[in-house]
């Protein structure tokens, strides 16, 4: 007999509606009493934690595709998105858990074969400020960033974020001198400047000159190793490009920039040192390039005899000091013809 009794399941769209209604609740009501307010989020975070098992699956089931549909479709109908953006802070540690992995996952969803959410975030697209500035709050950043790494999936939206002036604000959220932090910045800002090729390339090409005294001052210069090992890293990932060959001659037909490259050949670190070769490489294989530094790079090379003999040369690192003498050594042979070498100061490393 009890079964007949039994509550009725509630549907996808059921649970999106119902937290909506709480989203809502706590977002107009901060002035209820303790013991109504604690029990509204107990509930709010039994339902997100039921969301994300239909999105997710469990280790019994996986998740149904339908039943993903009808949720992501509820779900940007109306603001649930902009109400639990909102209300983050409002959550308990595992229910803000659980709305960042709901609107990751939303990120990917698709509905007849749309990404809706794209969508959405284009005609919303203010909450990007408010996930952007989550960084200055401690409580907040990793939730937050970890949004907006999913949300930025959307070209659109990654170009928005590009255009506006909160891009300049991530080469002081890298610095910050909380550690998750700044790595939960940083990658966001690897997914900037790196997934959608053709918003990046024209970002950079409009932007080079400020975009660039930037990274290069605050980032491949900076006093922490993790930041200059990153940095070169992710200049490596950006000037390799093919999308961006252009920015590349032009950022290693730069006589600062080249100093700073051979900087950071010097460095202690076999990391540094490798990721840095990588982007000394288009220098060797630029005939425009080359013909620019003839006497810059002449004059360097009893500097990349000093740069060698402070590298630890063993095993897979010998070839790898042969490709930078063998490097500099092309450039000289290559160019000698011409008649330029030594003509301009020596380098000052």
């Amino acid at each position: 007999m009890k079964g007949l009794f039994k509550s009725k399941p509630k549907t996808p769209v059921d649970l999106v509606r119902q937290t909506r209604d709480l989203l809502i609740f706590v977002d107009l009501n901060p002035e209820t009493r303790e013991s109504k307010r604690e029990e509204k989020f107990a509930e709010l975070g039994k339902l997100l934690r039921e969301l994300k098992q239909i999105l997710y699956g469990n280790s019994e089931a996986e998740p149904v595709s339908e039943a993903c549909a009808r949720l992501t479709q509820e779900f940007f109908r109306e603001n649930t998105l902009c109400l639990l953006i909102i209300c983050l802070p409002k959550l308990n540690l595992e229910a803000r858990k659980d709305a960042t992995q709901v609107v990751a996952n939303l990120q990917r969803q698709q509905v007849q074969s749309r990404l809706i959410a794209c969508d959405y975030l284009e005609a919303n697209i203010d909450l990007m400020d408010i996930l952007v500035s989550g960084y200055e709050d401690t409580d907040m950043a990793l939730h937050y960033g970890a949004m907006l790494r999913e949300c930025i999936r959307h070209q659109s939206v990654a170009r928005y974020v590009l255009e506006s002036e909160h891009i300049k604000k991530f080469f002081n959220f890298i610095q910050l001198p909380n550690f998750d932090i700044a790595a939960d910045a940083a990658a966001t800002f690897k997914e900037l400047m790196t997934r959608h090729k053709s918003t990046v390339a024209e970002f950079l090409s409009k932007n080079y000159d400020w975009f660039f005294a930037e990274y290069n001052s605050k980032l491949l210069e900076s006093p922490n190793y993790i930041t200059r090992r990153q940095a070169i890293k992710l200049l490596g990932d950006m000037l390799l490009d093919r999308s961006n060959s252009a920015v590349m001659t032009r950022y290693v037909s730069s006589r600062d920039n080249l100093r700073i490259l051979m900087n950071l050949l010097r460095e202690s670190s076999k990391s540094i040192q490798i990721e840095a070769f990588h982007v000394f490489k288009p220098i060797r294989e630029s005939q425009q390039t080359s013909l620019a530094y003839l006497s810059l790079i002449g004059a360097s090379f009893s500097a990349s005899l000093l740069i060698l003999s402070q590298i630890k040369v063993r095993h897979a690192f010998i070839h790898f000091a042969i490709k930078i003498s063998s490097t500099l050594v092309l450039l000289l042979i290559k160019n000698y013809s011409h008649g330029n070498i030594f003509r301009q100061p020596i380098l000052v490393l």
